[in-house]
């Protein structure tokens, strides 16, 4: 029985793909019409589509999200040269072929795990002596988006639930079955996909999207929930979270602060991705019926008021999926950079012309709101077209920093200062 829910799995994340492939392709080809001249019945979407509500328009029926390789770029095809960093930054390969390479952490013997979205693993790389080698620590998983650390346990969010490996670090040669903690998560494919994260508080936080583009959910859906490390005690800690895939604590206030994708099929330019900050357990941030602090939904925002609403801190550009983000607590960057904000944009695929894919720095005023964002890593949109996509961004112990690329299934270093070079 076993075996045989295990094919059936690898065969469903494998037409994930597929399906990937499938939706992009159909939503940009123009349809054959019937030998009759009559007009083409609509094929119904599946629930919670991206497509459901694109505009009619020849410019809206481009517009599909973007599927990715199917497998990970060779190490030598990976395109750092295109990549670029600040004056005294150095960016460079630390490791590669791990398919849909997402999320990260790190274990307190400098082991990072690399969490997936469209394949079923979670990989380690770990480093020994100078040394890096990729090893496959879990698999048979479904979305094993999110990742987190803490006490020599990983622990891993599926689409619907969040497992644990525990002394993970002394067994990543045979690690064991991860074992569940939690499983009273929604299954929903739409934003079903989860990053997770340990705060200050030893809980562990896990979001849940709102099950469509833009939807009237249940009081299940749209939220942050925290949790004991045995996933006991689970409540939600904030409301109103369209889409979050990125989280980090402000290292002087000890406040989350998060990123949350805005509403689709509004138009090119609004809503802008927000980056929020809560100050109280509870907070309302207003999705679906107000965007970016200022946009009543023209939908599902009738008698609403923006006012009732906990604004953002600051917003990231329209539809640039702004996902992963982390403080800035190393020593290795120039001082400027210290608490500021790191974020990784995936990169929009409705707008016409791209936006994002890229990692900005965002610096926050005394009071923690946005005082600047600035590009820091570019180089993965060239022609209007992706050569990369970064998804997640997590500091080294030295004070580097690493960033995710699930396009080509690798993961980048960037360091400051000059680089030392190995005697030959």
């Amino acid at each position: 029985m076993m075996g045989t829910t295990s094919a059936s799995r690898s065969l469903l994340l494998a037409g994930a793909f597929l399906g990937a492939f499938t939706l992009s392709a159909a939503a940009q080809q123009p349809a054959t019409p019937p030998a009759s001249g009559a007009a083409p019945a609509a094929q119904p979407l599946p629930p919670g589509s991206p497509l459901i509500g694109r505009p009619d328009g020849e410019a809206a029926a481009r517009l599909a999200p973007v599927a990715p390789p199917p497998i990970p770029t060779q190490a030598d095809k990976l395109p750092l040269a295109k990549l670029k960093v600040p004056a005294g930054f150095n960016i460079e390969v630390y490791a590669s072929g791990m398919a849909n390479a997402r999320s990260l952490a790190m274990s307190d013997k400098g082991t990072v795990f690399v969490g997936s979205r469209l394949v079923d693993k979670v990989y380690a790389i770990a480093d020994k002596d100078g040394k890096k080698s990729v090893k496959v620590i879990a698999s048979g998983l479904y979305r094993p988006n999110g990742v987190a650390f803490k006490d020599g346990t990983l622990y891993i969010a599926e689409l619907s639930k969040v497992s644990k490996i525990e002394k993970i670090d002394e067994n990543l040669d045979s690690p064991p079955k991860p074992t569940v903690i939690y499983d009273k998560l929604p299954k929903d494919e739409a934003h079903g996909w989860k990053f997770i994260g340990i705060g200050p508080d030893n809980k562990l936080y896990v979001p849940v999207g709102q099950p469509g583009n833009n939807v009237l959910h249940d009081a299940d859906h749209g939220q942050i929930r925290r949790m004991n490390l045995d996933g006991s005690g689970a409540e939600v800690y904030a409301v109103g979270v369209r889409n979050t895939v990125g989280f980090d604590w402000n290292p002087e206030t000890k406040q989350l602060y998060f990123t949350d994708n805005g509403r689709d099929w509004l138009s090119e330019t609004v809503p802008e991705d927000e980056l929020n900050r809560v100050t109280k357990a509870g907070e309302d941030f207003g999705a679906p019926f107000c965007y970016q602090g200022n946009i009543i939904d023209q939908e599902l925002g009738w008698g609403k008021n923006c006012k009732d609403y906990t604004a953002p801190v600051g917003l990231m550009g329209p539809h640039t999926a702004a996902l992963g983000m982390r403080f800035y607590t190393g020593t290795m960057f120039p001082k400027q950079y210290k608490n500021a904000i790191f974020v990784a944009r995936h990169g929009s695929w409705n707008k016409s012309q791209k936006q994002g894919g890229d990692v900005v720095v965002v610096k926050l005023n005394k009071d923690g709101t946005v005082k600047s964002m600035e590009p820091f890593l570019t180089g993965f949109l060239e022609d209007n077209k992706y050569v990369g996509r970064p998804v997640d961004v997590m500091l080294l112990k030295d004070g580097s920093m690493l960033v995710s690329d699930d396009w080509n299934g690798a993961v980048y270093r960037i360091s400051y200062g000059k680089q030392k070079v190995a005697a030959k």
